[in-house]
């Protein structure tokens, strides 16, 4: 990756998107589109089509029809992971090509896009191709005279509702497996982050994915995501975002066909940093990047920080010290450390968090601030707010900002206390030398991840999943496929 290449693909101009119904492009039914501007100036990138209700019930007819006849589902496993394998190698062939919209679209920076869009989303893909031919049935323990036999089937038709931040990394999370198991999808990215899951759409059919198997419907959650969400052709709805959607969600399952429902809600993560952390410099370095990279906008970003008394203005300081000198700027520059806010929308949002903070009698270490207006994007200086006590809003709240909350300790069991004292239980991070107390911390953190002397970058290998208000079910590892499974009993009188 070169910066002439990034340059060079920037200049391409972004037609105006359809829909991704039945193998091709399709029209939307509603006239109407919505603007993509992008994060990086605000200038206009390109459309979408303001997705109608028809457009969602046409496209679950298509998945219904794809998966009642079996053109997916009835493929041996060797013919769905030679398709899915070749999405993965065809993914990481036009891998810059992604980045590069994708960055054009949601505001990260190249240098981490570039792994954790196109890198993470061919990985995926190709971990559950290697996956899907090792699931096999059961036997149960029976009498002579009874065969028990539970056969694992796909679901069949899947609702998937993909966020802004990573679609295509957290797209394919809800892809790999459920495609894998032979179920026909049904996607919608968010509106503000749409381009790159479209092309990643058309490269699964340039794989051989048949028809109608995989459709894209584009549009507001609000018009699209409810008529998903009410759909009875849609019989298991997976989502990431936030937690009054999820709700909602629920909502919707109940008055319709009572469709699964599977909810990754965000958190407010606690990064735990113990008096007698390993490497202060690192465990600093880490709670920087933990909460700065792109721009905090991170599912498990570690957005409270927990220090203990002895170490407090030490750690404090240094954070600090290296939030300042990160280079905040235009996210298709190779040197830019941290990239755009996704939206003027969310970065206001973040803004009036540090108000508050404020306001609750939170102290400003540094940022606070929209930075680089001369842009025309949407920039925040990485903001750390110290004097945060446990029940303030900030401590309260997820903000999906650049962001970090700065909390104090004294004792393992206050900072256990501290660390649990939210409904969100998503992710966590540890910094101790103490082997015993690290495994005292990861019993008693409620959260569905905890890390310990590191953050983040967990592989396919682990599920992630949060417990409390963070959701329920799981990404990632083969548990992910229990989500898109469907157990029938055989009960054979013999």
């Amino acid at each position: 990756m070169n910066q002439s290449d990034i340059d060079s693909l920037r200049l391409k101009s972004v037609s105006a998107q359809n829909h991704f119904i039945d193998g091709g492009s399709y029209p939307s039914a509603s006239d109407e589109t919505l603007e993509v501007l992008s994060p990086i100036d605000g200038t206009l990138l390109s459309t979408i089509p303001k997705g109608a209700k028809a457009d969602v019930e046409h496209a679950a007819k298509v998945a219904r029809n794809a998966f009642g006849d079996r053109r997916w589902a009835g493929k041996s496993p060797a013919e769905r992971k030679k398709v899915l394998l070749k999405w993965s190698a065809l993914i990481e062939k036009h891998a810059l090509e992604l980045a590069v919209l994708g960055v054009q679209d949601n505001g990260t920076e190249i240098s981490m896009a570039i792994k954790a869009e196109p890198g993470s989303a061919a990985a995926t893909i190709r971990y559950y191709a290697e996956a899907l031919d090792k699931v096999y049935g059961e036997i149960a323990p029976t009498a002579d005279d009874v065969l028990g036999m539970i056969h694992k089937e796909p679901v069949g038709v899947i609702g998937a509702i993909i966020p802004w931040n990573f679609p295509m990394m957290i797209g394919a999370w809800k892809l790999g497996p459920a495609l894998a198991m032979g179920n026909s999808v049904v996607l919608k990215p968010s509106e503000t982050a749409s381009l790159s899951l479209v092309r990643m759409v058309e490269l699964a059919h340039e794989a051989g994915l048949p028809e109608g198997v995989l459709n894209i419907v584009l549009g507001e959650g609000a018009i699209v995501g409810e008529a998903m969400g009410l759909s009875m052709d849609i019989d298991v709805l997976v989502f990431t975002g936030s937690a009054t959607t999820g709700r909602r969600l629920l909502q919707y399952s109940a008055q319709s066909n009572l469709k699964r429902v599977y909810l990754e809600l965000g958190g407010k993560s606690p990064h735990i940093v113990f008096a007698d952390t390993p490497d202060l410099m690192a465990s600093a370095k880490a709670v920087a990047f933990g909460i700065f990279r792109n721009s905090g906008q991170v599912c498990v970003a570690g957005s409270r920080l927990l220090v203990e008394d002895a170490i407090h203005d030490e750690l404090v300081n240094a954070v600090s010290d290296i939030a300042q000198k990160m280079k905040i700027g235009d996210p298709l520059q190779l040197d830019s450390d941290v990239g755009a806010v996704n939206s003027e929308r969310q970065l206001e949002q973040n803004l009036h968090f540090v108000d508050t903070a404020l306001s609750e009698g939170g102290e400003l270490v540094t940022g606070g601030k929209r930075i680089l207006t001369d842009t025309g994007g949407y920039y925040m200086a990485p903001t750390v707010v110290a004097k945060v006590t446990p029940f303030a809003t900030l401590s309260q709240q997820e903000v999906f900002g650049p962001v970090l909350g700065v909390s104090s300790f004294s004792s393992e069991a206050d900072a256990l206390e501290q660390a649990n004292a939210t409904v969100y239980g998503l992710a966590a991070g540890v910094w101790t030398s103490n082997l015993a107390r690290a495994h005292r911390m990861v019993q008693g953190i409620r959260t569905g991840v905890v890390h310990v002397n590191t953050y983040g970058g967990a592989d396919n290998t682990v599920p992630l999943g949060g417990v409390g208000q963070s959701g329920n079910g799981h990404d990632k590892s083969l548990h992910a496929l229990n989500k898109y499974t469907e157990l029938k009993t055989a009960w054979i009188k013999l």
